[in-house]
This record gives C-alpha cells, sequence and structure tokens, in this order.
C-alpha cells in the first residue's frame, strides 16, 4: 500500500537511502542526511512510502527546483527501494502514486537526475511517462571517476496546459 509519509517512517526512510548510496548507482551522495535536513530539502506536501504488511519497502519524495516563483511547479524527483522490495514493481507503484500526488498538488513538471546504469529506475521513470530529454555528461566525479547523468522528465497532462 502506498501512503503518506510520515516522521516515524524517518528511520526506515533513511535506511532505505543508505541501502541506494551503497550501489553507487542512485545518488552523487556518500552519506543520508539526519531528518531535519532532510525534511528541510523536501517537500512536505509529496512524501510517500511503500508499505508492505507494517514495513516501509520503499520511498518517493520531491524537492523544488529554484526558489523563484516561476519554478513553482516543478519538482524534482527522489525514489528508493529497498534491497528487499527491489524487482517487485514497487518503485513503479511509488512512482505512479507520486505523480498522482503531485498532480494533486499543483506539480505540472516532474524532473529526474538518472545515472545511465540505474536501468531499474529509468524504466520505473519511463512507465509512468517520463521522457529522456537529455544526458550531462561527466556532471559529478564519483570515487575518482566521471558519471554521467539522464535528465528525464514528465509533463503533467492536466496541470500547466493553459
Amino acid at each position: 500500500m502506498i501512503r503518506s509519509m510520515v516522521p516515524a517512517d524517518w528511520d526506515r526512510v533513511r535506511e532505505i537511502y543508505e541501502q541506494g548510496i551503497a550501489t553507487g548507482h542512485a545518488t552523487f551522495e556518500t552519506e543520508a542526511p539526519g531528518w531535519e535536513d532532510w525534511n528541510d530539502a523536501h517537500m512536505a506536501s509529496v512524501r510517500l512510502v511503500a508499505d508492505v504488511g507494517g514495513q516501509v519497502l520503499g520511498w518517493a519524495a520531491l524537492s523544488t527546483v529554484s526558489d523563484r516563483c516561476v519554478y513553482g511547479g516543478v519538482g524534482e524527483v527522489s525514489v528508493y527501494v529497498a534491497e528487499e522490495g527491489r524487482g517487485q514493481g514497487i518503485g513503479t507503484a511509488l512512482m505512479s502514486a507520486l505523480v498522482d500526488a503531485s498532480e494533486g498538488a499543483g506539480i505540472w513538471t516532474l524532473q529526474a537526475g538518472i545515472f545511465p546504469q540505474n536501468e531499474a529506475s529509468v524504466r520505473a521513470h519511463e512507465k509512468v511517462g517520463f521522457r529522456t530529454v537529455g544526458k550531462r555528461e561527466k556532471l559529478g566525479k564519483m570515487d575518482g571517476q566521471w558519471r554521467d547523468v539522464l535528465l528525464m522528465e514528465r509533463r503533467s497532462s492536466v496541470i500547466g496546459q493553459d
């Protein structure tokens, strides 16, 4: 079941984030932040968890991309699935619910930066209507190696069409 994230979920959310970091293909981050920093960096209106039998197996949230008011309807996607939940459609379920929640919050564009090696994440984004709009080559250096990042986006079909 996909539900809204609550502060009591934080320890498990952070654990799942750390599992993603450990893969080397989820983020440029090297450690998960504390609750306060994470909370400040993510929109309060769009935070979800996949709760399977009382255990959180994934999470998704949005961050703002700019403080400029014209970008108020653009959100940066974060989605992570626990090791034991991978390959079960949880990422796609979270992404689908995230799209619905974002539109309910007035978000007209979702964007994501994904390492090309993270094929499961690319597929989950594509399944809910994201498209690759470019590849940012050698965007950052991680563990001594330059990393490319695919820029993917999804435009709402119901918001921002006027």
